[in-house]
């Protein structure tokens, strides 16, 4: 009798997989990234003398401007709390969610959602491993609690730009739309990242591994799903195909007649 040879192919499925991920350029990036938050997050762990001076120099001269210029801090107050706060992200991200959920696209708005949620969850993890203190000043501008390192809305902001542009080529917007969203996304990111540290709640190497985390768990999830499913990639064929027959577009013709493959992606 022959022995099921299930189990036996499982290796053999799980390092194609991985070499799939590997080979997406998304699966690439997200190694980057990750590559370099972990190298910021352990040279801090360490205690490398010449990043931790730096972080000190960084938060006393923008603690001092702040201090300096309450009609800034203000501002960066409002843009820290509103503009770029992790709700604000997850709200936006949710917004996409629904939209793909009310055009039946649920595997990839599961997937985004998903990713949202292992990001919140990662980032406890690492907060509550790391431990690290936050700067602390005789005359604080703002105050945040629980550790410091990554920092929450440099990780939220980059993870959401990332899902948001996904989702966007994901749905054929024009090009000059995601183009401005992808210097939106940039923005972001950096104001996320400088107003925590102008306001003196994060050590810059907070909102760099933040950033950077975010960035490279986004991207591995991009990478997973282009692996998971290699017929539905960014160009989505379901919005492709209605894009190519909207009115006052000719269909394509075909050498055959009569039958015609329907490649709507809404019934999906």
């Amino acid at each position: 009798m022959t022995q099921p040879n299930g189990p036996s192919r499982q290796p053999e499925q799980t390092r194609r997989a991985l070499a799939g991920w590997i080979a997406e350029p998304a699966g690439k990036a997200a190694l980057l990234f990750t590559a370099a938050a972990a190298l910021a997050i352990a040279l801090v762990v360490t205690g490398a003398q010449p990043v931790l001076r730096m972080d000190r120099a960084v938060a006393a001269h923008l603690h001092t401007v702040a201090l300096e210029h309450p009609g800034f801090t203000h501002a960066g107050r409002i843009v820290t709390d509103w503009v770029v706060d992790p709700w604000t992200m997850r709200l936006l991200l949710a917004a996409a969610v629904v939209s793909l959920w009310h055009r039946r696209q649920r595997l990839i708005a599961v997937w985004a959602a998903c990713t949202c949620a292992a990001e919140w969850a990662v980032r406890g993890v690492l907060r509550w491993t790391i431990g690290r203190e936050r700067p602390q000043w005789e005359r604080p501008v703002d105050s945040a609690e629980f550790a410091a390192m990554p920092s929450g809305h440099a990780m939220t902001a980059a993870a959401t730009c990332v899902l948001l542009l996904w989702l966007a080529r994901w749905a054929a917007l024009p090009a000059a739309l995601l183009h401005i969203g992808v210097a939106a996304a940039v923005l972001t990111v950096a104001a996320a990242c400088f107003t925590r540290v102008f306001l003196g709640v994060h050590w810059l190497t907070d909102t760099l591994a933040g950033a950077l985390l975010g960035t490279g768990l986004a991207m591995a999830s991009v990478a997973a799903w282009h692996t998971a499913h290699p017929s539905r990639n960014a160009s989505s064929a379901g919005v492709g195909a209605a894009s190519a027959t909207r009115p006052g577009r000719p269909l394509p013709q075909r050498p055959r007649s009569g039958y015609r493959e329907s490649t709507s992606d809404a019934d999906i």
